[in-house]
C-alpha cells in the first residue's frame, strides 16, 4: 500500500482531512499551488480538483516518459 507525508504535499488546511475530500479539494490544496495557478490549470486543462491533476493524461504522460529515462539514474 503507498503511503506519503501528508505535511510535506498539502497546505495545513487539508492535512488532517479525509482522503476523498482531498481528492476533491481543489488544486491549491497542494502545497506551492496558489489559487491563481489552479485558475490557470483550470483554464488550460479543464483542472479544478486534486482528483482531476491526478488524472491528467499530460502529466501521466510525462511521468511515464520520466520512468522510461534510465540515464538519470
Amino acid at each position: 500500500m503507498a503511503s506519503i507525508d501528508l505535511d510535506k504535499v498539502l497546505d495545513k488546511a487539508w492535512a488532517e482531512k479525509s482522503l476523498p475530500e482531498i481528492l476533491a479539494a481543489p488544486v491549491s490544496a497542494l502545497k506551492g499551488v496558489s489559487d491563481r495557478d489552479g485558475e490557470l490549470l483550470d483554464e488550460a486543462f479543464g483542472v479544478k480538483t486534486v482528483s482531476d491533476l491526478a488524472g491528467l493524461k499530460y502529466a501521466r504522460w510525462a511521468q511515464a516518459l520520466a520512468a522510461l529515462d534510465t540515464s538519470t539514474k
